[in-house]
């Protein structure tokens, strides 16, 4: 089963009408497609500049090769094929929607998240300090800003070589970031 792309185009149209643009394209128009770009955070983070973005989503084989006559792109959320592009599109729409303002009431929060600059996130801890005989690293209770923020970055760094050795070589460290590195392995 493919989607006709007449009424897909017919639905973009209803848009532009129904706002009064000269052009649907107020939006950026994205395809939730197998064999689109993969979706990654920094993507996200590009797609929360823009005013308006609308998700067509396919079902089954997809949509009719047409309709890229009328998208700005393809996304994938990965090498697996779902029945439609609904749960992708809801993919898109949480991780874009946590990156506007308000939506997450401490923004610097998410600026720590894994993938937002490319390494995954520190690790977390919470109460109790000491848990079966497992210790919230002691760095963390100083209450040395500096220190904390040293720590995080080299728990950062150190789970992202382990894990996500792709995403550690791939990243691309500041002059200081690379001090801080070489110091603390010294």
């Amino acid at each position: 089963m493919v989607i006709s792309v007449e009424p897909v185009h017919k639905c973009l149209l209803s848009i532009e009408k129904e706002v009064g643009s000269d052009s649907y394209k107020i939006a950026k128009v994205i395809l939730m497609a197998a064999d689109g770009a993969e979706y990654k955070q920094k993507k996200a983070n590009k797609l929360s500049e823009n005013e308006h973005l609308i998700l067509i989503c396919g079902h089954y084989k997809g949509i009719d090769e047409r309709i890229l006559n009328y998208i700005d792109e393809k996304l994938s959320i990965g090498d697996y094929v779902l029945t439609g592009g609904e749960l992708a599109a809801m993919i898109v729409v949480d991780s874009v929607s946590r990156l506007l303002p308000g939506v997450v009431s401490d923004f610097e929060s998410v600026s720590t998240d894994s993938h937002y600059d490319g390494l995954l996130g520190a690790s977390c801890y919470t109460r109790p300090q000491e848990y079966e005989g497992h210790e919230v690293p002691k760095v963390l209770l100083e209450g040395n800003h500096k220190k904390i923020d040293e720590y995080r970055f080299i728990d950062s760094v150190e789970k992202t070589m382990k894990t996500r050795p792709d995403l550690y070589k791939s990243y691309e460290f500041s002059k200081e970031e690379l001090k801080l590195i070489k110091n603390i392995k010294s």
